[in-house]
């Protein structure tokens, strides 16, 4: 009965929700989840950012009575899950080219594309495969673009390694800093995750403004 009823919690997971997730999978749920968003494209709309940051945060003890995770397992999984995913996204794309993205009909997931494309001409390959870590959706599309486009695989991997673990590892040990010094956590988590959130996006918006500028001092131009 009580492994049905377990079941059935897992199954009823919302996996658009932080604690929802880690509630019902724990630290094996954080590398799945990172290895499914970094590396298929069916996994651009999971929550990255606030799962590790709020994954983070439960290390404590201090956010959820009825969950607490332990920090290194976790930095573990995290750190495995965000550098498999990357490298399986960039073989993917290697053998499969576009083919992928082609198929898919998310407008989300093509506007993404394009400015995974944009930042490998525009910053080169080193620090847009960096960057791209910290930006939702183009870090899921950039790694399959990245092989698609021919980034040599030992420069794609070097700096693939390097953002990964800055991302995984930092928004993981920010939220577990945060949880240890702040009394009483868990009243701010959802604003928290809201800002985390909000913060993640403006790379996106910055070169969404950034094009759309361009494009219309290129109309004046012409």
């Amino acid at each position: 009965m009580t492994t049905a009823m377990h079941l059935a919690s897992q199954l009823a997971v919302n996996v658009l929700d932080a604690r929802s997730l880690l509630s019902a999978f724990g630290v094996l749920g954080v590398g799945v989840v990172l290895f499914a968003e970094t590396g298929l494209l069916i996994g651009f709309f999971l929550p990255g950012d606030s799962l590790l940051f709020t994954a983070g945060l439960l290390c404590t003890g201090t956010a959820d009575r009825g969950l607490k995770l332990s920090l290194p397992p976790l930095l573990v999984a995290a750190a495995v899950g965000a550098l498999a995913g990357s490298q399986c996204g960039y073989l993917l794309g290697r053998r499969a080219g576009g083919a992928l993205l082609a198929r898919s009909r998310s407008t989300r997931l093509h506007q993404g594309a394009k400015r995974a494309e944009e930042l490998l001409e525009r910053y080169g390959h080193a620090k847009a495969i960096v960057l791209a870590r910290f930006v939702p959706v183009v870090r899921t599309v950039l790694n399959p673009m990245a092989g698609a486009l021919g980034v040599p695989v030992r420069t794609f991997t070097v700096w693939q390694v390097v953002g990964g673990l800055a991302w995984s590892l930092g928004l993981t040990l920010a939220g577990y800093a945060l949880g240890s010094s702040v009394p009483n956590v868990d009243r701010y988590l959802l604003p928290m995750v809201a800002v985390i959130v909000a913060l993640s996006l403006i790379p996106l918006a910055a070169e969404v403004y950034r094009s759309r500028r361009e494009g219309k001092a290129k109309e004046l131009r012409g």
